[in-house]
């Protein structure tokens, strides 16, 4: 309350309120924008989307089935609204390139996203599974990443974790998730590994031809005809996510990332959650 009302009155914002009703029940707003925690997600996109707003969400979009469930029932009675979801990365730059080298619809391919998350304290509350841990809160990133890249939802979710008998909230697995269209993704999420190496790394192979992205700062490419490297400042999208949120809107387009991949990536985050508590593969149920 206090930082928000601070801002407001230092960028000139007409109203601060801790009354989310005031924001989603206000006629003159049609953009709600949720960055809550977690676990309110869902409830507070059901209730916009109901009151005719536009939506964009902090991910995940949701930490439950049910929830997940209450989000594809509403975006259905839906009059148009848009919902999207803070995948900033897939705006990156340096995604956007990768993307346009293998095309919308390039086949089968091979990609290892690595995260090294680093440490945060058990006592934390990203750890828990009510918030949906740090599997459904923050891998959901680089299973957007392989949705996007391969051009192809994901069709089931293998997970091993680290060590033995490992909590279903760790933080140090690996996921392999099988594609529709053939693609295999390797998922490493781990916070066990030096701060001083990079947080993100994607290793992408495919035709003879392979790119390795680094932190979003380098991206090399090995075999491609015309493409050696892209080098910018650390760029993860989110300034670009915003603004073509936000021209879509102007010009009445449809969504900026399509409404079946936002439910497909969070059904996958479930399945790998699913997976390590089964040790089994865990096919994808359809939406």
């Amino acid at each position: 309350g206090l930082s928000g009302t601070l801002l407001a009155k230092k960028y000139n914002i007409a109203i601060s309120t801790t009354n989310n009703k005031e924001i989603i029940n206000d006629t003159d707003i049609n953009l709600v924008m949720i960055t809550t925690r977690h676990s309110s997600h869902a409830r507070l996109v059901v209730e916009s989307l109901q009151a005719g707003k536009h939506v964009f969400v902090e991910k995940p979009l949701a930490v439950t089935k049910d929830q997940l469930q209450e989000i594809v029932d509403a975006y259905s009675k839906a009059k148009g609204q848009m919902l999207q979801v803070g995948f900033n990365r897939r705006f990156s730059p340096h995604t956007e390139k990768i993307k346009s080298l293998v095309g919308d619809q390039p086949g089968p391919l091979h990609l290892t996203i690595t995260m090294n998350a680093g440490f945060i304290p058990a006592n934390h509350w990203v750890h828990d599974m009510k918030e949906g841990s740090r599997i459904i809160g923050e891998a959901c990133h680089l299973v957007d990443l392989a949705v996007f890249i391969s051009g192809s939802l994901v069709k089931s979710v293998s997970a091993q974790s680290l060590g033995i008998n490992s909590a279903l909230n760790t933080d140090n697995a690996s996921f392999l998730l099988a594609m529709e269209n053939g693609s295999n993704i390797v998922i490493n999420y781990f916070s066990n590994g030096a701060k001083s190496y990079s947080k993100e790394k994607l290793e992408l192979f495919y035709q003879n031809k392979t790119l390795v992205m680094d932190n979003f700062r380098v991206t090399t490419g090995f075999g491609w005809n015309g493409f050696s490297k892209l080098k910018t400042d650390q760029d993860k999208g989110h300034s670009n996510q915003i603004k073509k949120m936000i021209d879509s809107l102007s010009k009445g387009n449809e969504s900026i990332i399509p409404f079946n991949q936002l439910i497909n990536v969070s059904a996958a985050t479930f399945a790998m959650i699913e997976s390590l508590k089964t040790k089994n593969r865990v096919e994808l149920a359809t939406w």
